[in-house]
Formats: structure tokens, sequence, C-alpha cells
């Protein structure tokens, strides 16, 4: 739908109420610009700015086609679709809302395409009104104030995801597990919003060439590329600084792990020594319950007793260690450090003679 629609000249805005869009395009012949503002049209309405403004149809259907990147066009009839990401953050959701906005820039016209939420520009529009200094530049100094909003946004958004970085770096610089997930999520975020800032920086640069901005605009330009720079690098920093967090997560992970393994080691080392001291009374109190003859007739003192059961219990035992010996000295043994050494350093042929 049309939000606003306004034609400017002189560096006035020359109409206060709504205007209709075939009285804009018809605008365009007394000088000046006109400024058309849509939020998220349809395709009717964008098949009726077409007709009226004479767009290229490549730059209608790229307007209506969210994109992932800014990126700017110009077409054969001199018009120029430059396509910027917006940002704005929830504080109640803790989360970035992103939007979407397709200028159409001519020297007689602009026509701004939102989409999404986070895309308002009625600030944009009002802050220029209030500089005819600039509107008498033409159309140009429009897309100057839907940049300089654009790149304001971004600061706040930087500002909530240092704060939630800093949340999660010290929790896990404390020594506790922070959520992963929580950390993949603000990681996928910050890598979102460096996808709608850092192309935008050969976007602005592309505007400040030479020749391409009115002289009274170049200042205003190249502040805002500044601070789009500055923008950029924090963005740039703050995935740097999930990555790290991320890593130093997983080793708290691993260490908590560990922590596990030991308490779950210690407490199995201390069953087995209880269930060691137990073996000997049940193989006592087995081989002793056995109701046999011999048994009964033959182990009448407590001498045979205590021979009977120093016998079952050692057999066992010296028989494990035998085994356990041939077992050991069966295993191949590994060269040792200074036999190693020996051989590394020895001149070739003994070397040879050595693995031969």
């Amino acid at each position: 739908m049309i939000v606003d629609c306004a034609h400017y000249r002189d560096g006035r805005r020359q109409q206060q109420g709504p205007m209709e869009l075939e009285q804009a395009a018809a605008c365009r012949s007394e000088g000046g610009f006109v400024w058309l503002g849509l939020f998220e049209p349809s395709e009717e309405e964008m098949a009726q700015v077409r007709g009226s403004f004479g767009l290229h149809e490549l730059a209608v259907e790229d307007a209506q086609t969210f994109h992932l990147r800014p990126k700017a066009e110009r077409y054969e009839d001199g018009t120029e679709l430059i396509i910027l990401r917006t940002a704005r953050y929830d504080d109640e959701r803790e989360e970035i809302d992103t939007g979407e906005i397709s200028v159409f820039l001519a020297p007689d016209f602009v026509i701004t395409v939102r989409q999404g939420i986070a895309s308002e520009l009625h600030g944009a529009r009002a802050r220029l009104e209030r500089r005819p200094e600039l509107l008498r530049a033409g159309s140009t100094s429009t897309l100057w104030a839907i940049l300089d909003q654009v790149v304001d946004s971004y600061a706040p958004v930087v500002a909530e995801l240092d704060r939630d970085i800093e949340q999660i770096e010290a929790t896990v610089f404390s020594g506790a597990v922070a959520p992963t997930e929580r950390i993949y999520f603000l990681r996928r975020e910050a890598t979102d919003f460096y996808r709608a800032v850092h192309p935008l920086l050969s976007v602005l640069a592309r505007q400040l060439q030479p020749g391409k901005a009115p002289h009274e605009l170049q200042p205003y330009l190249h502040n805002v590329h500044d601070h789009l720079l500055l923008v950029n690098e924090e963005v740039a920093a703050q995935r740097d600084l999930l990555a790290t967090v991320l890593e130093a997560n997983i080793a708290v992970v691993s260490v908590e792990q560990n922590k596990i393994t030991l308490r779950q080691s210690a407490t199995m080392e201390q069953l087995t020594i209880l269930a060691s001291v137990f073996l000997p009374l049940s193989f006592v109190v087995g081989f002793f319950g056995q109701n046999f003859a011999w048994l009964a007739n033959h182990i009448d003192s407590f001498t045979a007793f205590v021979v009977v059961t120093a016998i079952g219990l050692l057999l066992p035992c010296l028989a494990l260690y035998v085994w356990l010996s041939r077992r050991h000295r069966a295993r191949p043994s590994m060269p040792r450090p200074a036999e190693m050494r020996s051989v590394r350093d020895a001149p070739p042929e003994v070397a040879d003679a050595g693995d031969g």
C-alpha cells in the first residue's frame, strides 16, 4: 500500500495532503522530484507503479524478492535500484528483526518499497523535510536520508548483541556451562547481521565516486560511510568473539564431563574394594556350605579348616598371577627412547643394517 507520496521542489514539499499515483507521476514534469513510499505492496500495486513510472521489469521483480545482501544495480533508462537490509532488536524475544528497503532512484522520482516491520522510514522523510538545503540537491538527498537512518538503526542492535555476548561470556569464563544452543543462535544472528552490514560498504562507496552524488551531499555521505565502517568492525569482532566463546564453552563441557567420569571411577573403585572384601567370605561360605560327606568327615578341626580355606584362596590368585605374567611377556615391547635416538642418529649404513 502507499504510505506517503509527495512532490518536492526548491527544497519544499509542494502539498500537504495525500497524492494519488497518477497525480504523482504527472508532477514529474513540473520540476523537482516525487518521493513515493510503499509498504509491502501487492503485485497489482507494483504493476500500477511500474506502468506510471516506467520501471524496468527486472527491477520490479527484484523489489518484490527478499534478499540476504544489499546490492545496487543501474538499468538502461538511468534508473538505479538500491536494496538495503534493515535491522531492529526485539528486547522481549532477544532476537533481531530484519527488513528490506528497495530504492528506485531517478533524477525526477524516488520510489521506496519496504518489506518487514523493521523498515520504517517516516523519520527519514521528516528529517529531510527539515533540511531544505539538502532537498534542493535533488532526489539523491532522499538516498542519504534513508542510508543515514538505516546505519543509525544498526548501533542499538550492536549494543544489544554486545550485552548478550557479555552475559554468555561471563557464564562461560566463570567455569559454568552455558547453553550451547544460545551461543549458536547468537553466532547465527551475528552472521546474518554481518551480511546486512558488510556488503553495504560497497553500495555506499559507489555513491561516493566522483560525480556520482551532488557536491552538497558528499560530506554527509562520507559521514554515513564512517559510521558504517565502525559498525562493520564491531560486528566482525562479535563474530570472532562468539567463535572463541563457543570453543571455550566446549572446553568447559569437556571438563565437566571429565569430572563426572572421575566421580564415576571413584564410585566404581569403592564398589570394587567392597566387593573384594566380600569375595573371600563368599568363597568360604559357598565352599563350606556344600553338603558333601567328604567335607563333613575330614574337616573336623580348626587347623584343617584354615588350611583348606588358605589353599582355596591362594590357588586361584596364583593361577591368575601366572596367566597375567605370561601374557605380559608375550606382548611385544616398545623401543625405549634411548634406543630410538641411537637408531635415528646412527649413520645410514648402520641404520639400514639394523632395519635388515
